[in-house]
């Protein structure tokens, strides 16, 4: 199981639809809905997760798992139960988020000095939905220190949660390496539910160090996925036994050649422009190039050519001259772009 991680402010639902195309994923969780002290009304959920309107799944067929985040256990289950309406393909709950903000208003990784909270949330929803309707969980290994992480997936799991994402850090340490990939083993030991590990998995070889140090089969991939947009199917072909030299894949970074990569930015663009506003589609298109720039140096040609661009015309143009990239591909079509 390769699932892709929701990421607050970048893995919205055009960025997942454009990698689940990739291949490869599973599974998606959105970024959070956050609910604070009213039920939302249906079109709070269907904007964060449009996928909703259409089977609970992306353009290529994957299931996408909305999230919720919040403190309130009865406000949750109203909102969860009003969620369920929609048919999800499972919901989410966030104990894991670490930005201050989210933090300060009682939300995210800040619950998990509160197990008993964690418990009172999660069992709430369980309740509040169909049995069908799967409640799984995200969490770090704490808030300053580890200390409180297994009382914290224990209290999780009592409380119903069908599934825990567990993202090999605490709060202090951010996103800082190393990810403590035996910290979830330690966890992954003391549940019965299944363990989902995350954290600091860029390439196919991370992923079969991480399976090995957590003992967990299911993976959640985040910023290494948006690096590398082929990452989880290359992952999947390494699992299969199949031999990382196909012509679309470069075995040294997991990655879709160059060429390949274009036509998603085309796409990526395309569906920015049709819903952003004008003033912030070029930060949209630069936020994903500052992350393929780790893998391609043509994304950070890229990144520099267009970093002090904010025209949208100006990242079209750059876009149409880079289609002539595709043509060297005839399975990857050039995609007309908006101007």
């Amino acid at each position: 199981m390769l699932i892709l991680a929701p990421m607050e402010g970048l893995l919205d639902h055009g960025l997942r639809r454009v990698l689940t195309r990739v291949g490869g994923v599973d599974r998606c969780v959105s970024e959070f809905i956050r609910i604070t002290d009213q039920l939302l009304p249906v079109r709070s959920f269907t904007r964060v997760v449009p996928e909703l309107l259409c089977g609970s799944r992306t353009a290529s067929g994957v299931p996408v798992r909305p999230q919720l985040l919040g403190s309130d256990p009865a406000c949750l289950a109203d909102n969860a139960a009003r969620l369920a309406e929609l048919q999800p393909a499972g919901i989410d709950l966030n104990f894991g988020c670490p930005a201050k903000t989210v933090n300060r208003h009682r939300g995210g990784v800040v619950l998990m000095d509160e197990p008993e909270l964690m418990h009172a949330i999660v069992a709430a929803v369980r309740r509040a939905v169909p049995a069908a309707v799967p409640v799984s969980a995200k969490m770090r290994l704490g808030i300053d220190d580890d200390r409180r992480a297994l009382e914290c997936a224990q209290a999780l799991e009592a409380g119903g949660a069908s599934e825990l994402a567990v993202h090999a850090r605490t709060k202090a340490q951010g996103y800082r390496p190393p990810a403590y990939w035996e910290e979830v083993a330690r966890v992954r030991e003391q549940v019965r539910l299944p363990v989902v590990a995350n954290g600091d998995i860029w390439t196919v070889e991370d992923a079969a160090r991480c399976r090995a140090v957590t003992g967990c089969s299911a993976l959640m991939l985040g910023r290494g996925l948006v690096r590398r947009p082929a990452l989880a199917r290359a992952i999947r072909q390494r699992d299969a036994g199949v031999a990382n030299d196909r012509a679309d894949l470069d075995p040294t970074v997991a990655a879709l050649p160059w060429p390949r990569v274009v036509p998603l930015l085309a796409q990526f663009w395309q569906d920015v422009c049709g819903r952003v506003e004008r003033r912030h589609r070029a930060g949209r298109l630069k936020q994903w190039l500052n992350y393929l720039r780790h893998a391609y140096c043509e994304a950070q040609q890229a990144f520099d050519a267009l970093r002090l661009t904010n025209e949208p015309e100006a990242i079209s143009a750059w876009l149409l001259q880079n289609q002539e990239l595709v043509a060297l591909d005839a399975s990857a079509p050039a995609v007309e772009i908006i101007t």
